[in-house]
This record gives structure tokens, C-alpha cells and sequence, in this order.
């Protein structure tokens, strides 16, 4: 295996070299290594130190006494940043063993013996040996087999990425069903589908075990979601995590959607807007996507970091921060197009929407994308009015 040195915020790893091939894909390389997955990691290092401060300010202890695990560690990047960029104590877990004998290699490269260590173990049989304070699963694929170990260990924050986005959205409805337990739809509200299936299915993985969950980040980014769950124990509160869980009735025709929470539902079989019949998505996640307090912490933390990917990672908190907690998003070409008119640009359209009452945002799922309190019979009168 060939390695070259590479940087990533303030930490120094050996990765494979990848052959002259350009269709050569990163998963077939001895030890997987994604440099397209920076931002992803720049926005995680920036998120797990606000919380790590978060959880500092309420609990008496030592940062070096926070446990993180990096269940899926391949060449070791994303447990070392948080190791050494963050300051807490990471395993690195890894199966293979060319990935265990690397994760090894990248702690003395960076000094990291004492704040880091190198495991090589199943991840679910690590997780449910062991309880960490932060879990991190970034599997290639779907997390779903290791939701519930992942909800057996941790203690405070559940990290999870998911890059099986075909099944998540829709597009794959059957393999969908299967892994996720829920029925996606293929809409173009897709990519906001995806991240509530698999929010849904967290909630519903963390309830077994007595936990709640409150989203403190989530985005989708490119081909995979990213999530950030601060976790707390008790059966009460896992109730109170089960109330946001639900159904989402959509019509393909005119394109009206209705959440409705509970996992007991009675959704009507016809549209109240045209008539047609209606689609039922679900169980999925309902309530909020991120908490803009915990946003604002996470771009404070950006600021002061040397980021490659800063000025991008950025951008997609803020806009995180600033979407309305309604599900789903609407978007203003497909609207355009039904009614056959022009679309104006964006922020024109939200204005008006607010000039006429209602709460309109702009999201990060899209450039044509936007929420709004307005009915979908609103939303195309004032966009024939334009």
C-alpha cells in the first residue's frame, strides 16, 4: 500500500495513494479514504467541540475525560481531528486490519498516543461492550445495522452519516422500506424525506433504550446526510422523542403535503385541495432539525479554526439556522412550472410571501428551495400575482 501525507485542519495523516485511474472509486482502495468527505469532517470537528463545551459547562469534569468513538475509522482522520483538534480522548475503531495497522501509524505521527487509541473490532460488538460520551457512525452505506448498538452506547451525542441517499429518498423505495422500517417517497422535496427517515428511525432506535434525542445540526449534503442527536436517558423523555415521530400525506398531483404526528394515524385517502389521491410517507421524523443556538456555537468555533472548507461549511449552518421548523419544503420551479409561469428570483418571492403574512425561508437543500406557513393554494397565488 502507497501512502502520501496529507492535511486536514491542523492534523497530519498517511492515506493510500489512489491509482492513475480516474474511475477508481475511494472504497476500493486498501484503506478508504474520501477527500471529498473534508467538509463533512471540518463541520464535525467545529460541532462536536460546541458541544463538548456545552457538555463541559454542565458536568464537573475534565475534557480529556470525554470519551468519543469513531466507530468507522478507516485511515483514522476523523477520530484524530476530534482527538487532537478537539482535545478529548478518541478510539478508532477500525474491522480491517490494514486500517488498524494505519489508525496505529497516524496517532505517533501526530503524538496522539495518549489522547487517542487504535481498536480493531466489529462496531457493534465495540459499541455494545463500551459506553462513550459521543458515538460517531460514518459507515459506507447505510448506518442502519449499527443504530442499535449505537443507541446502547452513547451517553450524549449520536453523530450519524448516512450515503445511501437512493433508499433514504425514495428512489429505491423497496431497499428503503427494508433498512429504514418507514416508506420513503420520491418527491422533490427527496433530500428533506431522506434526512426525516433517517431521523425517524434514530428516534425510534434510541426509544428502545430509554433515550430522547434532540437534533442539534443536520444537513444533506452532496450524496450523503450528517446529523448531530444530543441524547439524553429516561422513559419519559423517550416519550417525549416519540411525539415528534409521524406520517407525511402528499399528493402527487397538486403537490399538498400534511404532517401528521403519532404512530396510530388516520390520514385521509383524498386530497383536500384537488380531490386526488394521496401518498402516505413514514413513520419519520416531524420535529425540529436543528437548534439555532447550537448553530451560532458551531460557526463561532469555525471562525477560529484553519478550515479548508470554512467559507462553504459556513454557509451551510447558517442556512440551517435560519429554515423554518416546518416539514417539508416546497419548491419554487416546480411550482413555476405547473402554474407555467417564469420564476422571479428567490429572495423577491420570499418577500412577498412575508408581505402578505406569512413566514417564508429560504433553505440549505436547494437554491429554488423554501418553507413556509402559507398554504400550497397561497403560495401559487401570490406567485401568479408576481
Amino acid at each position: 500500500m502507497t501512502l502520501k501525507t496529507i492535511m486536514e485542519g491542523t492534523t497530519e495523516v498517511s492515506v493510500p495513494v489512489p491509482p492513475r485511474d480516474a474511475a477508481f472509486p475511494p472504497s476500493a482502495a486498501p484503506v478508504f479514504y474520501n477527500p471529498e468527505m473534508e467538509l463533512n469532517r471540518d463541520i464535525n470537528v467545529a460541532a462536536t467541540a460546541a458541544f463538548v463545551d456545552r457538555l463541559l459547562g454542565k458536568r464537573d469534569m475534565q475534557r480529556e475525560e470525554v470519551r468519543y468513538v469513531d466507530a468507522f475509522s478507516a485511515s483514522g482522520i476523523r477520530g484524530l481531528r476530534v482527538a487532537g483538534e478537539v482535545g478529548i480522548h478518541a478510539t478508532l475503531n477500525d474491522w480491517s486490519q490494514e486500517a488498524f495497522e494505519l489508525i496505529q501509524q497516524n496517532i505517533k505521527l501526530n503524538g496522539l498516543e495518549e489522547k487517542a487509541e487504535g481498536c480493531r473490532k466489529n462496531a457493534n460488538v465495540l459499541l455494545h461492550e463500551q459506553r462513550f460520551h459521543i458515538v460517531d457512525i460514518d459507515p459506507f452505506g447505510t448506518p442502519s445495522p449499527f443504530l442499535d448498538a449505537a443507541s446502547s452506547s452513547v451517553m450524549n451525542l449520536l453523530s450519524v452519516t448516512a450515503t445511501d441517499t437512493a433508499p433514504l429518498c425514495g428512489a429505491h423505495l423497496n431497499s428503503g422500506i427494508r433498512k429504514y422500517a418507514a416508506v420513503p417517497l420520491n418527491t422533490e422535496f427527496h433530500s428533506e424525506m431522506g434526512m426525516r427517515v433517517l431521523l425517524g428511525a434514530c428516534a425510534r432506535e434510541l426509544a428502545k433504550h430509554e433515550k430522547s434525542m434532540d437534533p442539534l445540526l443536520s444537513h444533506v449534503t452532496r450524496h450523503y446526510v450528517r446529523s448531530y442527536l444530543a441524547v439524553r436517558q429516561g422513559a419519559k423523555q423517550a416519550d417525549r422523542t416519540l411525539k415528534s415521530v409521524g406520517f407525511l400525506a402528499h399528493c402527487p398531483k397538486c403537490g399538498f403535503r400534511q404532517p401528521v404526528e403519532g404512530l396510530a394515524v388516520h390520514i385521509d385517502r383524498e386530497c383536500p385541495v384537488c380531490g386526488a389521491g394521496t401518498n402516505i410517507a413514514g413513520p419519520l421524523w416531524l420535529g425540529p432539525l436543528r437548534e439555532p443556538a447550537f448553530c451560532n456555537e458551531v460557526l463561532v468555533e469555525m471562525e477560529k479554526r484553519p478550515l479548508r472548507t470554512k467559507e462553504k461549511a459556513m454557509k451551510i449552518i447558517s442556512f440551517c439556522r435560519d429554515e423554518l421548523d416546518i416539514p417539508m419544503f416546497y419548491d419554487q420551479h416546480v411550482i413555476c412550472k405547473e402554474l407555467g409561469v417564469s420564476a422571479t428570483g428567490i429572495e423577491g418571492f420570499l418577500e412577498a410571501l412575508r408581505a402578505n403574512g406569512f413566514e417564508a425561508s429560504r433553505t440549505h437543500f436547494s437554491g429554488t428551495s423554501f418553507k413556509t406557513d402559507a398554504t400550497l393554494p397561497e403560495i401559487k397565488e401570490i406567485i401568479r400575482s408576481l
